[in-house]
């Protein structure tokens, strides 16, 4: 765990659109909150017993797990940098985040 991530604010990287390596401005993006009708929440309910079953049981739809929650919070969030080209000037989301308390751009 990070507690201060220095970050640059242009990194020079793969454009899946320019399909080159081009110049990018890193910005940071707040993380959403994951729904309950999430894949793996219905399999974390079904893993306790929580769930339905597979399959929709003959039902059009579902209502959202809300009968149970994930206890304990973490002490720190997973960084979600977005990355703009220069040239094409489309963004991409990184990979996989790393977690960090803070994040500053350099």
């Amino acid at each position: 765990m990070l507690i201060n991530m220095k970050i640059q604010k242009s990194v020079k990287r793969f454009c899946p659109f320019c399909r080159k390596h081009t110049e990018h401005r890193v910005a940071q993006s707040k993380k959403k909150a994951a729904s309950p009708l999430t894949y793996g929440s219905k399999i974390r309910a079904r893993r306790r017993g929580q769930a339905r079953g597979t399959g929709n049981l003959g039902r059009y739809s579902k209502p959202a797990v809300s009968k149970w929650k994930m206890t304990g919070k973490k002490a720190t969030k997973k960084t979600d940098l977005r990355y703009e080209c220069t040239v094409c000037k489309k963004k991409h989301p990184q990979a996989r985040g790393i977690r960090a308390k803070r994040v500053e751009f350099v």
